[in-house]
């Protein structure tokens, strides 16, 4: 259950939240635009897609990086693969953020070097087909596509698997990671989600007591959602929202991370119970001073690396023990 602050979140995030709302004008949250046009999106993509540290100094920690083509969608998927240095323990498919509305592989790039660092595998970012385009389930889709042809690499190369995202790509990492056990992808070891959006329409009472004055407001959530869904009838379907499953039993062994001061914390809280209620290990972490979205901070907060290598860490032992078990 959810508490109510008892204190306000870092004063970093403070002073992020500060410039936010003077650069919105007084407005709460990102600035969305007023009327979604094909230029408004362009320019709310172009704002969101910036790398959060140098592209050229993030992928020092990384043996090396290199863009390919992934057979999904008809014609394929541009995805970004990122090597550690070092031995490979693994292959993780990592879902990017945004609402499913923006943000990319550029936007996601120094994460993902961090991950691939600290966990010692290989990270094949996705560039998914993004609403309003291409609504519900079509990210959904390319993700599926992606592990698939993952799985086959997972196999040939002998190494264990994982899913891994943030927010909206923390949803669509554990929509794959249920599907990988209905259709029994053998190589499935772990799932990582980062402060995922999991609930649909059940709205835990995070989405009120943060639902204001964090940057991800409740007004938000609720734009993204009408832009990713078809209707309502979406936002009850387990493919949109995993709380909404029939079951978890057998699921991959799970990290969530949430932040203090995010309306989607109540969600990722529940997922949790609903984990270990079926038996999953699981383990819940809470970033208590931050806020959603904090981890496209890391360059200047502790909070987004010490995350990345927790995390990092995580899959590297899930890595290990499915290497050691099979």
């Amino acid at each position: 259950m959810t508490d109510l602050p008892v204190s306000r979140p870092g004063w970093l995030y403070r002073l992020f939240l500060h410039w936010l709302k003077r650069a919105s004008k007084g407005r709460d949250g990102l600035p969305l635009p007023e009327t979604l046009t094909p230029d408004s999106l362009a320019a709310l993509r172009r704002m969101t897609g910036m790398p959060s540290f140098p592209q050229s100094l993030s992928s020092i920690q990384i043996r090396r990086w290199r863009e390919i083509m992934v057979p999904c969608s008809g014609e394929g998927r541009l995805a970004r693969l990122y090597r550690p240095r070092g031995r490979v323990t693994g292959l993780v498919l990592f879902m990017h953020g945004g609402g499913f509305v923006h943000c990319d592989l550029v936007s996601h790039h120094g994460i993902c070097c961090r991950l691939a660092r600290h966990s010692g595998a290989m990270v094949l970012s996705l560039d998914y087909r993004l609403a309003p385009e291409a609504p519900f389930p079509a990210a959904v889709d390319d993700g599926w596509e992606a592990l698939l042809w993952l799985q086959e690499q997972a196999r040939a190369l002998d190494l264990p698997l994982a899913v891994c995202g943030d927010s909206a790509g923390g949803n669509l990492a554990a929509v794959l990671a249920r599907r990988a056990r209905d259709h029994g992808l053998d190589r499935m070891a772990a799932q990582l989600l980062y402060y995922p959006t999991v609930s649909g329409l059940l709205s835990p009472p995070s989405r009120e007591i943060y639902g204001q004055g964090f940057m991800l407001t409740a007004r938000l959530l609720e734009w993204y959602g009408r832009q990713y869904s078809r209707c309502d009838r979406d936002m009850l379907d387990p493919d949109l929202a995993p709380v909404f499953a029939d079951n978890f039993v057998g699921l991959a062994r799970a990290m969530i991370v949430t932040a203090g001061f995010d309306p989607l914390r109540g969600e990722a809280e529940l997922y949790t119970s609903l984990l270990r209620d079926a038996g999953v290990a699981v383990r819940l972490v809470c970033f208590d001073k931050a806020i959603h979205g904090f981890l496209n901070f890391y360059a200047a907060l502790v909070d987004g690396r010490r995350a990345l290598r927790l995390g990092g860490q995580f899959l590297r032992r899930c890595f290990h023990e499915a290497a050691r078990e099979g």
